[in-house]
């Protein structure tokens, strides 16, 4: 939990103190949520973990299901309308915005249908990103882009549908309060 306060208040300029991120963001909330749903999935309680997601889902308008898998120090800003589906993958120190889908294409189900988020991931406000693909590592995706393809690591996605370009030089956190900056 303290890494994921620390984490909060990196990326997030108006986090004033951990006991503030704590109490009061959303975003963190579901993911301690998620992360005990998780384990009671992990354990074969497939009814209790889904009851527990939907009360988190009730409490923070953030909708992660119990068997989606996410890494460390992962952090949702503003958070209301984020939806994660059960087979999507979620690196190490990823960061989403606000209405932000990591969704399914097809309703088989059978298999792997939601995407993978590679460490470092940045996704923008109201993005989409449907199917089993990969976003490569440290890529960001612009405000409202539907990504429906593998995109490559370091890149920049943005339009419908998204489109990937080099990312120019960068620092590990500095593109993370600028992720609004790539919307289409």
């Amino acid at each position: 939990m303290r890494e994921d306060i620390a984490a909060a208040r990196l990326r997030d300029p108006a986090a004033r103190t951990g006991l503030e991120v704590a109490v009061l963001y959303p975003g963190l909330h579901a993911i301690w949520a998620h992360r005990a749903s998780h384990a009671l999935w992990r354990r074969g309680l497939r009814f209790l973990a889904r009851a527990n997601s939907q009360l988190a889902r009730a409490v923070t308008g953030i909708e992660i299901h119990p068997g989606a898998k996410i890494g460390r120090r992962f952090f949702i800003d503003h958070g209301s309308g984020v939806v994660i589906g059960e087979t999507a993958e979620v690196g190490d120190d990823v960061m989403l915005y606000h209405g932000v889908t990591l969704g399914g294409r097809t309703r088989d189900d059978t298999g792997k249908r939601h995407p993978t988020l590679a460490n470092g991931v940045v996704v923008g406000a109201g993005a989409k990103i449907l199917g089993p693909i990969t976003v490569g590592r440290n890529t960001v995706v612009g405000a409202n882009a539907v990504v429906t393809k593998d995109a490559p690591e370091d890149s920049i996605l943005t339009g419908v549908p998204a489109r990937a370009r080099k990312r120019r030089g960068h620092d590990d956190f500095s593109d993370l309060r600028l992720a609004s900056d790539y919307s289409i």
